[in-house]
């Protein structure tokens, strides 16, 4: 070899395994697909929130009277077969309300009417035919404030199992539908990520129950768990 292709022979020799080092590192191709998957089950659990609110002159009148109402909630829960691990207070506030004035001149003038009292009660009733009667009897004893109730399962872990499988197959189904309109073929799973939704919280107003003398009516349903999963897979 002649001095003159010395240098060329180096250089290709060099950038031979520099390109194949390249290769190496660029990522396969690839393709990512959504899958859902859905499972219903009756449920066998309700949660309630049930809130108190009382007005006074202080604070201190407000607290008190808020404190007797939901000591007769509690205890009525208590009575009704509700255990002490499946009540827990979730929250209590103080705010002071106040009138705005119009003065003459365009402004306004705070007037300090009264102090308000929440407090908020967290119940879990595991006996569903009790729902009703439950609620119909905490708005008789002074639940005053709209709250919150669902359905849900004390272990559902089946019903998401099912709607895993269901939600991979889906994304299984839908990764060959569009590699073979490719023209592609389908490699291995390289990620797959998956995103639970539980059913909802259906919201009622206590003040809407004052008038009911019966207890109020529940219809449970079913809890449809629904799963989506992220896959993504190797392209050959």
């Amino acid at each position: 070899m002649t001095k003159r292709f010395l240098p060329l022979a180096l250089a290709a020799a060099i950038a031979l395994p520099a390109a194949a080092a390249r290769a190496d590192t660029q990522p396969p191709p690839r393709i990512m697909v959504t899958g859902e998957g859905e499972s219903a089950i009756a449920p066998d659990m309700a949660l309630l929130s049930l809130s108190v609110m009382r007005e006074a002159k202080t604070a201190r009148e407000a607290l008190d009277a808020n404190n007797d109402a939901m000591a007769a909630v509690i205890a009525a829960m208590k009575s009704a077969g509700i255990e002490d691990r499946d009540l827990q207070t979730a929250g209590i506030q103080i705010a002071p309300r106040y009138n705005y004035n119009n003065k003459p001149d365009g402004s306004q003038e705070a007037e300090l009417v009264a102090y308000q009292v929440t407090n908020t009660l967290s119940v879990r009733v595991r006996d569903l035919a009790k729902a009703g009667e439950i609620l119909d009897k905490s708005v008789s004893l002074g639940v005053n404030q709209g709250g919150g109730i669902s359905f849900t399962n004390d272990d559902p872990e089946k019903a998401l199992t099912e709607a895993r499988k269901l939600a991979v197959a889906d994304a299984m189904r839908k990764a060959r539908t569009l590699s073979e309109a490719a023209g592609v073929q389908l490699g291995r799973v390289l990620e797959i990520s998956d995103q639970v939704q539980a059913p909802p919280p259906i919201p009622y107003m206590a003040k809407a129950m004052e008038a009911r003398d019966a207890s109020v009516p529940i219809e449970a349903g079913e809890n449809a768990y629904r799963v989506q999963v992220n896959v993504t897979f190797e392209l050959k």
